[in-house]
């Protein structure tokens, strides 16, 4: 069963988090507010905890899961940035965003896309999750919590435990999180393209 830990949005309490830490560390899945919406998480190195976190969600292997990063110099340890695409990260971390990119060989093959060799990758502004992050010791692993055969994201702790008390290792109860996905950018062709709009304007990038 789930072990679940309240924590406060703002200064999270760093004992709680260290636990939190240790399960992911064991091999467990953790679901964790962002400044989107929450998501489940695993370690980047375990593929058995890879693999729950894509049954979780009824995903093949076709789907983009997202790198959640510290900050902007543990990106460009796993994903090539140029300096356009720097300069354009630079503005848009820590925020609402997901920017696809090219894969560097620090990110396992089970995790980025099969063909296009591309991760998405982001630094959530949320302290909790920055917190989590840090307590784990490395990025994590990381998809929008939405239930099978639903489309939208669960924002609610309480009801992310009694849907997932067996399937998840712990519940990290920040309180509500914005409720709206992130803004999804490729960023590995000629130009940026917006992929997905949500929390994120791409106008404040100076994208249409």
């Amino acid at each position: 069963m789930a072990q679940i830990f309240v924590v406060h949005p703002e200064n999270p309490q760093s004992r709680l988090l260290r636990q939190a830490g240790e399960l992911l560390a064991e091999g467990g899945l953790v679901a964790v507010p962002t400044d989107s919406s929450y998501a489940v998480v695993a370690r980047l190195d375990d593929k058995a905890a890879a693999d729950s976190l894509r049954r979780l969600r009824g995903l093949d292997d076709r789907h983009h899961l997202t790198l959640l990063c510290r900050d902007l110099a543990e990106i460009s340890h796993f994903a090539r940035v140029d300096n356009a695409q720097y300069r354009l990260l630079k503005m848009a971390t820590p925020g609402p965003w997901t920017f696809i990119l090219e894969a560097t060989r620090e990110v396992p093959r089970r995790v980025s896309h099969p063909s296009r060799k591309t991760i998405g990758i982001r630094v959530p502004d949320h302290r909790v999750a920055l917190a989590l992050i840090e307590a784990a010791g490395s990025p994590l692993i990381s998809t929008t919590l939405i239930p099978r055969d639903e489309e939208l994201p669960l924002n609610d702790a309480q009801d992310i435990f009694s849907r997932y008390e067996h399937e998840l290792a712990a519940v990290v109860d920040g309180g509500p999180c914005p409720f709206e996905a992130t803004t999804v950018i490729d960023l590995t062709g000629p130009a940026p393209q917006v992929v997905r709009r949500g929390r994120g304007d791409p106008a404040t990038l100076g994208l249409a």
